[in-house]
């Protein structure tokens, strides 16, 4: 009774594959049950390489490339990220009013990216267990190329000079960028 859940699952695998009896076991796969006539060493290999694939989960990637968000839609000038960040709400916030206030409300400003990735955090000298913690703030997962403000209506100097000040509330690499005359 000493056994663990998985050496508990691994011998019960290992007794069906020794045996020969097919169908004994519901976990095993169709493949597997069709081969449990072969003879017990292909048979082995066979069961345990189903049993890793069942247990197993693909990893996400979490560089994939963007495929929205990386070109100007609205706006004339926009802010690019260069790197890969977790920007929060406050600091969203923090850049549209240095925007803003530079731009003197003159021109019109969009923000392209939303804070929709909660982050809990539990108190401090809290013990371990009871549960997850309360979501503490809102961040968004920035990766490189994305889009973060976009501007128009406003001269190139006064558009390059804004979005330095919101670039330097951003905890992000960034780039200015303007559109290409068409």
């Amino acid at each position: 009774m000493g056994r663990t859940k998985s050496n508990a699952l691994m011998s019960r695998f290992l007794n069906v594959a020794e045996s020969g009896r097919p169908g004994v076991s519901p976990n095993v796969n169709v493949h597997a049950r069709k081969e449990a006539s072969a003879p017990a060493s292909q048979s082995t290999v066979s069961t345990l390489s189903t049993l890793s694939s069942q247990s197993t989960s693909a990893n996400r990637c979490c560089f994939r490339a963007l495929t929205s968000g990386t070109t100007l839609a609205f706006g004339q000038y926009g802010l690019k990220a260069l790197e890969p960040e977790r920007v929060t709400a406050r600091q969203i916030e923090a850049a549209r009013r240095a925007l803003t206030r530079f731009m003197k409300r003159s021109g019109r400003v969009w923000i392209r990216v939303f804070p929709d990735v909660p982050v809990s955090k539990k108190p401090i000298e809290v013990r371990m267990g009871k549960g997850k913690g309360t979501p503490e703030l809102w961040v968004v997962r920035v990766k490189p190329g994305r889009i973060l403000f976009e501007v128009d209506g406003i001269p190139v100097d006064v558009a390059k000079e804004a979005l330095g000040l919101a670039a330097a509330k951003l905890p992000v690499k960034t780039r200015f960028i303007e559109r290409i005359a068409e």
